[in-house]
């Protein structure tokens, strides 16, 4: 795979570019979220392993604004962070995994592997990528969402939220299995921050039909209209 590194700290990057080229990638380096804007946006990359606390720009206003250009490449944030509202940030951003340092090589080739199976999966099952479900309209090839044919501007996260109730669609899924796919938490440690995302969700796809339903005392169903 073509790797792209955003980190700052010698030791570390080439920790990371040297076990990373030892298993067959192709690794580029970039040291400030500013040079990645300026000149590494053409390429296509196959993962970006990215560093929070950088110089100027950090690692998640990095992220947002690489979502934002629609970039859609896998992204794992590296952080000495380790609290849930740190994960919780990092990921609401647009990240799709997140490793605390220190931590092991191996565990680190486990997540890339993790992100490579599925996106993998998800190419071979998305034949087509247009989904219609009356007034609202996704087009997940394009990662474009309209209602009544005028597209909604709707952040990563709240993105990634609407395809997983999709994926189960006229089924209830829990706030805990919610933050487990969209947010990479396995535990719900008294958060609301499900109840504040399907709330800003509904009040975009949601002007005239109902999609999400709550089942009380246990989650939400999206339902066909």
């Amino acid at each position: 795979m073509q790797i792209l590194v955003i980190e700052d700290d010698k030791r570390i990057s080439d920790f990371l570019i040297r076990g990373l080229e030892e298993h067959g990638h192709l690794v580029t380096l970039c040291k400030s979220a500013e040079s990645v804007l300026e000149g590494f946006l053409t390429i296509s990359w196959d993962l970006i392993i990215c560093d929070i606390m950088l110089p100027g720009i950090d690692g998640i206003q990095l992220v947002q604004s690489l979502r934002f250009r629609k970039v859609f490449v896998p992204i794992i944030m590296l952080s000495a962070l380790n609290s849930t509202q740190d994960k919780v940030a990092a990921l609401d951003s647009g990240a799709d995994d997140y490793i605390t340092k220190p931590f092991h090589f191996d565990e680190l080739l486990s997540r890339i592997n993790a992100l490579t199976r599925r996106n993998n999966y998800q190419n071979q099952e998305n034949v087509s990528t247009v989904l219609d479900f009356g007034s609202l309209t996704i087009d997940q090839s394009k990662h474009e969402v309209f209602v009544d044919n005028k597209i909604i501007e709707l952040s990563p996260r709240e993105y990634k939220l609407l395809n997983y109730l999709i994926e189960n669609v006229d089924k209830t899924v829990t706030r805990t299995q919610i933050l487990n796919a969209v947010w990479g938490i396995t535990f719900e440690n008294h958060t609301n921050v499900v109840d504040v995302y399907i709330s800003y969700l509904r009040s975009k796809i949601e002007p005239t039909v109902k999609y999400i339903f709550t089942v009380k005392g246990i989650g939400y169903m999206f339902k066909q209209s």
